[in-house]
């Protein structure tokens, strides 16, 4: 018996489910979030609010029911690093230095699952998506 088989599912719900709430936060605070965006300088501050739902929110879902989790894993990790860079790089601030560093280790962790794929218990493996499987040195 493997004893460790649910742990995948847990971590991508760990991941997944904060990426979820915070899309769903911003949702509920458009104008906010709209306005956020604009005072770092951002272009088009309403095309990057859109983009942050779906990925935040959007890549959240897709993560913890474990659908293609390879290529959303790998793309919510660089939007982890993206939103460190710009909205949490003032480490004279220590609550921005936490977010820029919260930020880095759960790019961390979906590169993880970029590289291990979903586990067994999600919809890539009832689908026939199967964990990456390495060659053995030579």
């Amino acid at each position: 018996m493997d004893r460790y088989k649910y742990l995948p599912l847990l971590g991508r719900i760990l991941i997944g489910a904060p990426f979820l709430m915070s899309g769903l936060s911003k949702l509920a605070a458009h104008a906010t979030t709209v306005g956020y965006i604009a005072s770092v300088g951002l272009p088009a501050p309403s095309l990057a609010f859109v983009v942050a739902v779906l990925v935040e929110a959007g890549g959240g879902l897709l993560l913890m029911s474990g659908y293609r989790a390879r290529p959303v894993a790998l793309a919510m990790a660089l939007f982890s690093v993206v939103t460190a860079v710009f909205f949490h790089h003032n480490f004279a601030d220590q609550n921005q230095m936490i977010h820029f560093l919260k930020n880095v280790m759960m790019a961390g962790g979906l590169l993880q699952i970029a590289y291990f794929g979903a586990g067994a218990f999600s919809l890539d493996a009832r689908i026939g998506r199967t964990a990456l499987r390495i060659a053995p040195a030579a």
